[in-house]
Formats: C-alpha cells, sequence, structure tokens
C-alpha cells in the first residue's frame, strides 16, 4: 500500500508540474490556429499506426512529406480514391502548410473532377456530372478547412474564389472570397480588382461593381488595365452612365 501511495503522489505531483508546460503549449497552438492536429483515436485512423507513432514522436512534418509523395505517385496513375485518402492524412498531419491544402483542393477540384467528367466507364452523363461535382465539393471542403486552419493568409481564400468562378460559375461568392483575400495583410493588389471583376459580372449589383471598379481606376494609371477599362465601360452602358461621367476611350494608337 506504501508503494502504491508513493507512485500515486509522484503521478500527481509530475502531472501538476507539467500543467504550466502545457498550458503554454496550448496557448502557442491557439495562436497559432493549429486546429487541425488532434492526438486521438480518430488521427490514428487516418494516417496509420506508424504515422501515429511517427507524429507522436515529434516527426510529423517528415510523416507528412513522405505521404505528399506517396500522392503524387497516385495523381500519376491517376487514383483518385488514394489521393484523396493521401491529402486528407497530409493535411492533418500538417495543417499550417498552406501548399498542401491548396494542391489537394486542385487535384480535387480541376484533375479527378475533369477525369469524371470524361470516364469512359460511365455511359451515364447524369451521373458523370454527378460525380464531378462531388469531386468539386471535396476542393472546396479542404480549402474551406485550410483556411479555418490559416485564417490570416489570402492564398487560400484566393483559391476558394477560383473554384467558386472557374467550376461553380458563382461570381457572387468569388468576389466575396476575393474580397476577404485582400483585407488580409500581405494580400496582392489584384485580389481587389477580382474582386470587383467578379461582382460585375452579378445581376443586381452593377451599381456596386461599377463604383468598385470606378475607384481602381481613378487610383491612376498602375489600375487602368485592359480588364478593368472593358468591364467598366461594359457597366456604364448597362447603368446608362451619362457621357461626361465616364472614362474616355482608348487611344487607337496605343492599342
Amino acid at each position: 500500500m506504501t508503494r502504491v501511495f508513493i507512485v500515486v503522489v509522484s503521478l500527481i505531483g509530475f502531472g501538476l508540474m507539467k500543467l504550466p508546460a502545457e498550458h503554454a503549449i496550448e496557448m502557442q497552438h491557439q495562436q497559432e490556429h493549429l486546429r487541425g492536429v488532434e492526438f486521438n483515436l480518430g488521427l490514428r485512423e487516418k494516417i496509420g499506426q506508424l504515422g501515429f507513432v511517427a507524429a507522436l514522436s515529434g516527426f510529423r512534418a517528415i510523416v507528412a512529406d513522405g505521404l505528399f509523395i506517396q500522392a503524387h505517385v497516385a495523381w500519376e496513375r491517376t487514383e483518385w480514391g488514394r489521393v484523396l485518402l493521401l491529402f486528407r492524412q497530409v493535411t492533418t498531419l500538417q495543417p499550417r502548410a498552406i501548399l498542401f491544402w491548396d494542391i489537394a483542393a486542385w487535384h480535387m477540384g480541376w484533375n479527378a473532377s475533369v477525369a469524371a467528367l470524361n470516364d469512359r466507364t460511365q455511359p451515364r452523363t447524369a451521373l458523370r456530372i454527378k460525380a464531378q461535382r462531388e469531386y468539386f465539393a471535396l476542393a472546396k471542403d479542404f480549402l474551406e478547412s485550410g483556411i479555418k486552419n490559416n485564417p490570416d493568409k489570402p492564398q487560400l481564400y484566393e483559391s476558394l474564389a477560383r473554384l467558386y468562378k472557374e467550376k461553380y460559375k458563382d461570381h457572387q461568392r468569388a468576389s466575396e472570397f476575393f474580397a476577404k483575400a485582400a483585407a488580409l495583410p500581405r494580400a496582392p493588389s489584384y485580389d481587389r480588382r477580382f474582386s470587383a471583376y467578379e461582382l460585375s459580372y452579378c445581376e443586381g449589383r452593377e451599381r456596386e461593381a461599377y463604383e468598385r471598379l470606378r475607384q481602381l481606376y481613378d487610383e491612376g494609371k498602375k489600375e487602368r488595365l485592359p480588364t478593368l477599362i472593358t468591364r467598366l465601360k461594359f457597366l456604364e452602358n448597362k447603368l446608362d452612365i451619362p457621357k461626361e461621367q465616364r472614362i474616355p476611350d482608348a487611344d487607337p494608337l496605343k492599342r
């Protein structure tokens, strides 16, 4: 009984000593938005026993890189189910690696979706389109999860905007996510323009789009790009803007 008592007291003491360090680590993880790595049975199921042990041992980056290489090989073999599984493992292990989320979404939203639509083994067009849209949804899920883990980085917002634009043909959502990217520190200047471009295709939002495009135009020559001028002139005609308020026509000699 004495030995048991000593062991219990020792364990309690050790646990109390660990609390400040564990709290500090947890706070650091929250600050770094490390929401995606929880060392539990769910993670073990996702990455397997060997990967789980390696992750616990502090080798998450090495395991993730190895799985990423496997995913690349699976992509070359067009093994889309395996590509999906491996990228889920990779992003679970390294949720702060933007590249992994972005490439996972690209494989699902562009490569796998095209393969599904052109699948000659499926004679029914409706089922091919359904499979294509399922891959769109997987791409969106990767990007949304990536944003949750990296809310301060513009790249994944941009990728989600492109997904809405090119795959869902949803210009309003595309505009929203380009705007979210533009609001972040160190965002590229083109995010503001792209947000306004996408808004200009939205029925009922033409006036807002016109004002945003005109504001960009008035900022100077660096913003007066061909696409911006084309969309601005389109909106001037659609909104019947008075001639004296319109931007000048381009000089034919400078085209």
